[in-house]
């Protein structure tokens, strides 16, 4: 496949050629006419002069912009006749007066033969099939002249005829694969002999150009492998580098020759289609390559002794006329696919407006989020906890944040962000702060709860600094007896990290006498073995089963299996979202402990939560 590079520098050489044949071509003219025999010189370099014309014509014709992939070919294909025919007028001139001793013209003849040939393997030194064609048309008459003399030096000056083809050819080669050798190595990758990211942007920036120009379709598919860095981390970098190269091949034989596939870098293919006259022939093309690469991938690798199953992630995006740059392009399918892990990989996204909206409504957030602190945005509201005889017995922490600009973002919008940004750090660490100083001061009020629970996220709980924060913050702010009333709510989905590494922060939470509660119980991870192992004290039944309490039987047996499993466990279940007395009561006759939603009370700022608690309670 020939780079853009080659193009350039191949159109670079026409008129180079064009300025070789013209100028040295007068001096036949001018010997020829002095010796009398001027006609065969003037018919070759009218010739000359309307293959020099073409020539110029193709020099004036290259625009890499204004170039489809096939318009691009035939142009080589036609630069390629170019050069032949042009190398080939040499020969001509040569037959033509190799033969004539007047005024040494046939010392002239082969003299430029001569000169002809190690102009083509210099000029030509990049084009190995060129540089080959030309050199034999070159140097193969004058050693078959050479031979009819028929004469002992004739079969010497034959033969030396060849050995310069042999040393042309070699020394034009060898230039070659100079070039090559450099050019691959700075426009692929070198562990799977792909395009790299370098020359995948530049050939980008053209395609989007191309397209702009005729106004044509393409499509664009970024290709992640899951959970890839397992492999690395459990069999070693040289097992994953292998996996590479045969994924790499794998892909590389479902494409087609008009496609392009690159390694942007570590696990992260991409690939570029040929333009396409419409968008929905884009997409179809795109969807179809892409389902079939899903399947492909999902086939067992074998790398020595080790059967590998693995499975990927696809960000499609159609390149149209209106796409503005390579990176910006990039970056969409870069969101496509990040969308598809987030679904829980093994699968394909096109990128479109909603989701470009949902990127632009995220950035917006996390840029807004990063000052909310500071310009004290972020409060705290109290939802109250309810035990059978449906009096205060403890609250839930729940953040809240209002933006002048965004105006209530909920949390369920920008504590994922401040989970991906690393601000919850930040986030939780003022939200336990905050929550602390409310806890004592409800204490030395005379609010007495039972628990007081606090969200804590799996990035927060990861973080390095977070135990010795909570212990810092504990003893500087509360009393012994109110630290045994706190509860850190985690949810099951810190289960899929390593769950070691979660035992042993959750147990050094507990020496500080800190108790856990398991929120959204029942939707994810959890297992039997994780509740035996981990210092958890409360479940809690995320209030979508709730939600559907008399709606589908299922709901109901689930709830009664997690209220069962508590008390073989011997733990408290809290029930979210307990918006119905028929909830309440379902839940009351299953032997659940605490209640909260809506059908109590709603999140309550802190002093609207003293006087609900001394209303009810008092």
């Amino acid at each position: 496949m020939n780079t853009i590079d080659s193009y350039i520098f191949l159109r670079k050489q026409i008129l180079v050629m064009i300025g070789l044949s013209l100028i040295p071509g007068l001096g036949y003219i001018f010997l020829g006419w002095i010796n009398n025999v001027a006609a065969p010189a003037l018919i070759w370099y009218t010739l000359n002069l309307v293959v020099s014309f073409g020539g110029y014509r193709l020099y004036k014709e290259y625009h890499p912009g204004r170039m489809n992939t096939l318009e691009t070919k035939q142009w080589y294909a036609r630069v390629s006749t170019f050069f032949l025919l042009s190398f080939s007028l040499w020969t001509l001139i040569f037959v033509l007066y190799v033969t004539e001793e007047r005024g040494h013209l046939n010392y002239i003849a082969i003299f430029t033969q001569i000169g002809a040939s190690v102009v083509a393997a210099t000029i030509l030194a990049s084009d190995k099939r060129l540089f080959i064609a030309t050199l034999l048309f070159l140097l193969i008459p004058m050693a078959i002249f050479f031979a009819l003399i028929g004469e002992f030096y004739g079969y010497i000056l034959s033969i030396f005829s060849l050995v310069l083809l042999g040393v042309l050819f070699y020394a034009a080669n060898s230039s070659y694969t100079l070039l090559e050798k450099s050019r691959f190595q700075a426009t692929h990758d070198y562990l799977t002999g792909l395009f790299n990211r370098r020359y995948f942007i530049s050939f980008l920036e053209q395609k989007v150009r191309n397209l702009l120009y005729y106004e044509q379709y393409s499509f664009m598919m970024l290709l992640d492998l899951d959970h890839f860095k397992t492999i690395n981390d459990s069999l070693g970098h040289d097992i994953g580098d292998r996996l590479l190269q045969v994924v790499s091949s794998r892909i590389q034989q479902q494409i087609g020759e008009d496609e392009l596939l690159a390694r942007l870098g570590g696990d992260e293919f991409v690939i570029v289609s040929h333009e396409m006259d419409n968008r929905e022939e884009a997409l179809n093309a795109a969807m179809v390559l892409a389902k079939t690469l899903l399947s492909v991938l999902k086939e067992t690798f074998i790398i020595d002794t080790h059967h590998l199953y693995i499975s990927a992630s696809i960000g499609v995006d159609v390149i149209d006329y209106n796409s503005t740059s390579a990176h910006h392009i990039i970056k969409e399918a870069d969101i496509a696919m990040y969308e598809v892990k987030e679904q829980g990989r093994n699968g394909i996204i096109l990128f479109n407006d909603a989701l470009a909206k949902r990127v632009e409504t995220h950035l917006q957030i996390e840029r807004h989020l990063h000052i909310a602190l500071q310009n004290r945005e972020i409060s705290l509201a109290y939802q109250p906890q309810f035990n059978k005889d449906e009096k205060v017995i403890g609250c839930e922490v729940l953040a809240r944040w209002r933006n002048t600009t965004l105006g209530r973002v909920p949390p369920s919008k920008f504590i994922p962000v401040a989970e991906q940004t690393g601000l919850i750090i930040e986030l939780g660490n003022y939200i336990l702060e905050e929550s602390f100083k409310t806890f004592a001061s409800w204490s030395e009020k005379g609010v007495v709860l039972e628990q007081f629970s606090i969200n804590i996220s799996v990035r927060q709980l990861f973080h390095g600094t977070f135990v010795e924060e909570v212990e810092r913050l504990t003893q500087k702010l509360l009393t012994p007896e109110l630290i045994d009333k706190l509860v850190f709510e985690i949810t099951e989905t810190v289960l899929v990290n390593d769950i070691e590494r979660v035992v042993d922060i959750m147990q050094r939470l507990a020496h500080l006498n800190i108790n856990f509660s398991m929120d959204d119980f029942g939707t994810g991870y959890s297992s039997l073995s994780y509740l035996k192992a981990m210092p958890v004290s409360e479940l809690k039944i995320d209030q979508s089963f709730v939600a559907n309490l008399g709606k589908g039987s299922s709901d109901q047996a689930m709830i009664v299996t997690i209220l069962n499993m508590a008390k073989i466990f011997d733990l408290k279940v809290v029930a979210e979202g307990v918006e119905t007395e028929g909830q309440l009561n379902f839940l009351r006759q299953n032997n659940c402990h605490i209640f909260q939603g809506y059908y109590f009370a709603k999140p309550l700022t802190q002093i609207d939560f003293e006087h609900f608690y001394t209303s009810n309670n008092g």
